[in-house]
């Protein structure tokens, strides 16, 4: 089998990379990424430097037997025509080259974060995915799904999986989820047990985690299987305002979700935080998932809790851990604009 990555350099593409290169069906990976690791090179990998709307990606798809789209930038927050250019129409050329190259089957990363508000509520694979128009993240996500229903029914012949994971987390990460959602004013040994006595915590504050090993499980076998449709990704416990407090060794005080909201638009505003008052107030609407569909249909069973995912998360973020490539990279200076793909 021969696998198209976008977004292969990223948190969950990496360790897609190897979960594939691990899989004795899987003969080539050509992993796209707009840089190329200059210090990593996994087995059965071609690394091709190319952006996701570029024309080259049909050429590049001829031959593939599955094309899967994890290529996602977050930022920047204060430019939303830049994101939707990447992450929408970027997706779209994604999907129709993967089309005009007459590839097999199509696996699309889309997200908790595409649900309409279900706070406090367990969703299956029906639930509406409408999510929040005010906030730019739910808002792409949304669309795609909508872009994807119209192309399954003109494509009937493309096997389509959407999967749609809970947070995704891993030690070398920890540095990228710094740089995208906290900024360089985020001091690291703050994010280690005990260092803070007491955490502000927003009302309501419920999700999930979950090991980006884990994620790459499910994508493996949704792409070397038959999955087709929505699958729902997320491993237990659900993370409240306890559970985070618990793993912070911190004391929690509850803050008006208002409150909280207002609060961290003004950082953003001031440009002092990276994830604005929008994508909070998504965070605080989202549903949990009900992640039996994987589990019946493809066996997946995570074998990291959504605890022991963030910790690690957290672990790797105080140490300012990060892996080869450039989204995954340490902190300094020359990369502290970069975004996640």
């Amino acid at each position: 089998m021969r696998v198209l990555l976008t977004g292969a350099t990223g948190n969950v593409g990496t360790s897609l990379i190897e979960a594939l290169a691990a899989d004795a069906g899987v003969e080539e990976i050509v992993a796209v990424a707009r840089r190329a690791p200059e210090d990593w090179a996994p087995d059965k990998v071609r690394f091709v430097p190319m952006d996701v709307r570029s024309d080259g990606l049909v050429e590049l798809c001829r031959g593939m037997d599955a094309v899967v789209h994890l290529a996602w930038a977050f930022q920047p927050t204060h430019g939303p025509v830049k994101t939707w250019d990447v992450n929408v129409v970027g997706s779209i050329n994604v999907f129709e080259a993967a089309a005009a190259a007459g590839v097999d089957a199509v696996v699309y990363a889309s997200s908790v974060g595409a649900y309409s508000p279900a706070p406090g509520r367990q969703v299956d694979e029906s639930w509406p995915t409408h999510s929040i128009p005010t906030a730019a993240y739910g808002r792409e996500k949304a669309y795609l799904e909508r872009y994807l229903d119209a192309f399954e029914l003109k494509k009937p012949g493309i096997r389509v999986a959407r999967m749609r994971p809970c947070f995704i987390f891993k030690r070398e990460s920890g540095s990228e989820q710094r740089r995208i959602f906290g900024g360089p004013l985020l001091p690291r040994a703050l994010m280690r047990r005990g260092r803070l006595p007491v955490i502000p915590l927003p009302a309501g504050l419920r999700f999930q985690a979950l090991h980006a090993a884990d994620a790459a499980d499910a994508y493996r076998r949704a792409i070397t299987g038959d999955a087709r449709g929505a699958y729902n990704v997320a491993a237990d416990p659900v993370i409240d305002a306890a559970e985070l407090a618990d793993l912070l060794g911190a004391r929690a005080v509850t803050v008006p979700a208002v409150a909280a909201r207002m609060a961290v638009g003004g950082a953003w505003r001031l440009r002092l935080a990276r994830a604005d008052d929008a994508l909070l107030n998504l965070m605080l609407q989202l549903p949990t998932l009900d992640a039996g569909r994987i589990r019946r249909e493809l066996g997946w069973e995570p074998r990291h809790s959504g605890r022991e995912a963030l910790r690690e998360m957290l672990d790797g973020l105080a140490d300012g851990a990060g892996g080869p490539t450039e989204p995954l990279h340490p902190d300094h200076p020359r990369r502290m604009a970069a975004t996640s793909t």
